[in-house]
């Protein structure tokens, strides 16, 4: 008799233990998808365009395999150039046609790190390069042409201009190339770009505190100098005919490493190409320069009738400017509060197509405007993202990457006149990426504590119910000078960034992606707010006011929020776990900065004036090391010791403070001869399933 009363008890306890499962799977969301599924997408960049219009090519790389695929119109039938079926961190990127659009030359691998060293995250016992390599676009084996990167072929030949350690080399594009010095001159070379006729090429010569433009005549062997001053004169480009130069002209006195991050007045020089003298044609009202001439690709150019076109923010929003050359006339492009990033020429140098957030400020859409003026056209709208618009064919098409907040990033192209799109190649996208389980951002506005109005996307785990209370993680991103997206994002890192917090969300949390002060998207202003980073973390208030606004939340655990971020989003996160303990509940601090005083010793230019007593001590009291006294909450450090960006002494030396402290718990993943962008598929595989686990153990 005992035994069936103990089968009937364990049968009882069965069915109650099974109850108490389906309610625990009802409240807590199940997840859908695995973490190399969401990673599984392939990411396209460098797309160019042959100078017929009929070819497109682009580099994709599909789980750390990278190799270049073109496609042919009318029909665009995608086909893989390039077989390179190796996880091997070798980044293939700077893709261009030759003169007749039968060769597309690249870069293979990365540069130089400041101990000379390539990157060589496999820790290949026969070392790296950067090298220029060349393939068919009808097909072929690639060939190697050169160490070096910046190809740069010849408009008129088979020709190719690259750079190595600063001098320029020339090489004939065949199968067997004689790579010669281009030249010999003091000087690194930068920003080098042909005349039409490719019989000279202009550069420029960077020379510690000033920079001079130089044309050297491929003919005649000799260098003409282009106005030479003690300023700092930089990306010349030969007009149409060949007989002007134009030019950047930046005040002496201040190194390269601040430029993009503190304003500076610039001018606009005019050169007759033969005698090398120079007029100014414009000079900005402001110290609005630098940012604006030094991120994009082509920052200054030539179109139709003798105008300029140029990027400039000295109405305070990254906008597109002609400049008529013969009465000095500047006109904006694209007026409004609305910030331009990519932009193209067309062939007959008469018609932009670029991308802007004009109307919808956290996505890009695609448009075109007249290069004489004009009111700008829309030419893609809707939930999607779209950004590197290149003209093809006839002018009646355009090229571009899109995405939307389910589809990953992809080619595509679209019609002028009919608006017909379609993607290039959707096959590409693997038959098990996850996008009917992913979720759509919610865009979101919050104030922070001085009344600034900070956006964010809100990623909400499928299946919450009304009473539930879920874990909560914070990510910022790095930069700062970056924006995060209703979708999939454009640049590489934080095309994975997104997708790790689509699968924080699957797992069961709220995921507040905050786009705080001093990065792009809302302005010059907000870009350049004051008392940020090394001058006060004024942006740090931002992720405060992220934090109230998610404990605000009836769904939201308040007792349970993290932190996440790489590089100045890594500061971030070490700035909120120092100072906010009781706050923040854990944190995974990606490759970040740590101590702004030691970075700037290294980094004089960076967020300071000079390195006075005065800046050093503010810069400091801005870093985690200030407040690590007060640092209790668990965290996982994860950094790559060949890292460019941020120092791994940032690291070492945070580790140490807590050590000695004994508050906190520590965690580590170190992934030795890495780099800051990581550059092996498998360790952002191994990184964010570490980061997830880490949330998991500390937060739930």
């Amino acid at each position: 008799m005992k035994g069936p009363n103990m089968s009937r008890r364990f049968i009882a306890f069965l069915l109650v233990w099974g109850m108490i499962l389906v309610f625990s799977a009802g409240r807590l969301p199940a997840q859908s998808f695995t973490l190399e599924s969401v990673l599984s997408a392939p990411f396209p960049s460098d797309l160019a365009v042959s100078p017929r219009g009929d070819v497109i090519a682009w580099a994709l790389d599909e789980q750390g395999q990278r190799n270049i695929w073109a496609a042919e119109a009318p029909d665009f039938k995608a086909r893989k150039l390039t077989h390179f079926d190796a996880d091997d961190g070798l980044e293939v990127s700077e893709l261009n046609f030759n003169h007749e659009g039968t060769i597309i030359v690249f870069v293979r691998g990365q540069g130089l790190n400041r101990a000379g060293e390539y990157p060589n995250p496999t820790s290949n016992p026969r070392g790296t390069e950067q090298a220029v390599w060349a393939v068919r676009a009808a097909g072929g084996e690639p060939w190697r042409i050169g160490q070096g990167s910046g190809p740069v072929p010849s408009p008129s030949d088979n020709l190719i201009v690259f750079s190595q350690r600063g001098s320029l080399l020339v090489a004939a594009l065949d199968a067997s190339p004689k790579v010669e010095p281009l030249f010999k001159a003091r000087g690194a070379c930068q920003s080098y770009s042909f005349a039409a006729d490719g019989s000279r090429l202009a550069f420029s010569s960077v020379r510690g505190d000033h920079a001079f433009i130089g044309i050297y005549d491929l003919k005649a062997k000799s260098i003409c100098w282009v106005e030479p001053s003690v300023d700092r004169d930089v990306q010349p480009v030969f007009s149409p005919d060949g007989t002007r130069l134009a030019f950047f002209r930046f005040p002496s006195g201040r190194s390269d490493a601040s430029d993009e991050e503190e304003g500076l007045p610039f001018s606009v020089l005019i050169a007759d190409a033969a005698t090398g003298a120079a007029r100014e044609a414009w000079r900005s009202p402001n110290a609005s320069g630098g940012f604006p001439q030094y991120y994009f690709p082509q920052p200054l150019r030539w179109a139709a009738d003798g105008r300029l076109v140029f990027y400039s923010e000295h109405e305070g929003w990254m906008h597109l400017y002609s400049l008529d050359t013969a009465d000095g006339r500047l006109q904006c492009l694209t007026p409004g509060d609305f910030e331009v990033e990519d932009s193209y020429l067309s062939k007959d140098l008469r018609t932009l197509v670029f991308n802007s957030n004009q109307g919808d400020i956290d996505r890009r859409h695609l448009w075109t405007v007249a290069a004489a003026g004009g009111t700008p056209k829309r030419l893609t709208s809707g939930q999607g993202l779209e950004w590197s618009p290149r003209m093809i064919a006839d002018g009646q098409r355009v090229a571009f990457l899109c995405s939307t907040a389910r589809q990953p990033a992809a080619p595509a192209v679209i019609g002028l006149q009919d608006r017909n799109r379609r993607l290039i190649a959707p096959e590409l996208i693997p038959a098990g990426f996850p996008t009917q389980n992913l979720v759509e951002p919610e865009p979101i506005i919050f104030k922070s504590a001085d009344g600034l109005s900070i956006h964010g996307q809100l990623f909400k785990p499928a299946g919450t119910k009304s009473g539930d209370r879920m874990p909560a993680v914070i990510f910022m991103h790095g930069g700062p000078i970056r924006q995060m997206l209703l979708g999939w994002h454009y640049m590489y890192y934080y095309h994975n960034c997104y997708a790790l917090n689509q699968y924080l969300a699957s797992r069961g949390y709220f995921v507040l992606s905050v786009n705080y002060r001093l990065g792009i998207g809302y302005g010059r202003a907000f870009r350049e707010a004051p008392k940020g980073g090394a001058q006060g973390a004024s942006e740090y208030l931002d992720i405060v006011a992220g934090a109230k606004y998610l404990q605000g939340r009836a769904d939201v655990d308040p007792t349970r929020i993290g932190l996440w971020g790489g590089s100045y989003g890594g500061y971030l996160t070490a700035l909120g776990l120092a100072r906010d303990s009781s706050l923040f509940a854990a944190g995974v601090d990606l490759h970040g900065v740590h101590d702004w005083s030691a970075y700037l010793r290294t980094n004089s230019g960076f967020f300071a004036p000079a390195n006075t007593e005065e800046t050093v001590r503010v810069a400091f009291n801005s870093s985690p090391v200030a407040s690590v006294d007060f640092w209790t909450s668990p965290v996982l450090f994860i950094h790559g010791d060949d890292d460019r960006n941020v120092e791994f002494s940032q690291t070492t030396d945070m580790v140490r403070r807590l050590r000695q402290l004994g508050q906190a718990r520590i965690e580590l993943i170190v992934l030795p001869d890495e780099i800051h962008d990581f550059l092996l598929h498998k360790n952002w595989l191994r990184v964010y399933r570490a980061t997830a686990d880490f949330f998991d153990r500390m937060m739930k």
